[in-house]
């Protein structure tokens, strides 16, 4: 049932391997927040800015993930962490570049009018 978006970088596309994040981020989706269901994950590269110094330009990982209401808030802020950690293993060593990499979790609840369909096909 979870739904995850992961939004990044996409200068950071040749540094990290997507596949290899889902496949560990599915499992520890659906054993932290006590679902059954499948996740599904969209997975979105952008263009990314921030601040206003003189290099503007900044790497970040954010990811989302929306869940069936229910869970108790200290049960998504362990969600939060638990996948901060595995964003940070699959990321590459700092190389000593000033260019940091930002990462960010927002586990939430989805809104009571979600419905899924699956298609026909």
């Amino acid at each position: 049932m979870p739904h995850l978006t992961i939004d990044y970088s996409s200068r950071l596309a040749a540094a990290f391997d997507a596949r290899a994040l889902v496949e560990e981020l599915h499992p520890l989706v659906v054993e932290e927040s006590g679902t059954s269901g499948v996740c599904k994950t969209l997975l979105r590269p952008a263009e990314t800015y921030a601040g206003d110094g003189p290099s503007r330009e900044a790497a970040f990982v954010h990811v989302e993930v929306g869940l069936m209401p229910g869970r108790s808030e200290a049960r998504k802020a362990r969600l939060s962490e638990s996948v901060l950690a595995l964003l940070a293993k699959h990321l590459p060593a700092d190389d000593g570049s000033e260019e940091r990499v930002f990462l960010s979790v927002e586990v939430r609840d989805l809104a009571v009018t979600y419905r899924l369909s699956p298609s026909a096909r």
